[in-house]
């Protein structure tokens, strides 16, 4: 299973999900959107406006989402 995590520094909600991922044993790539043009791209095209935006499984959801982890575990 590939999950990366759309994230950007001091963000609140990003520390929470990777915190998350980390306590569910779900391993996971950390992309920063503030350093990289393609996945803002990416994360803007799908309709997202806030971070984090997490992929995982083909799907894809933003924000703080403990049920959504929970499905991955």
């Amino acid at each position: 299973m590939s999950v990366i995590v759309y994230s950007k520094p001091a963000c609140v909600q990003c520390t929470a999900t990777t915190r998350a991922l980390d306590a569910k044993g779900i391993s996971y790539d950390v992309v920063d959107l503030t350093q990289d043009d393609s996945a803002m791209s990416r994360v803007t095209e799908w309709g997202y406006r806030q971070a984090p935006v997490v992929e995982a499984n083909g799907n894809h959801w933003s924000g703080f989402r403990p049920d959504m982890i929970a499905q991955l575990a």
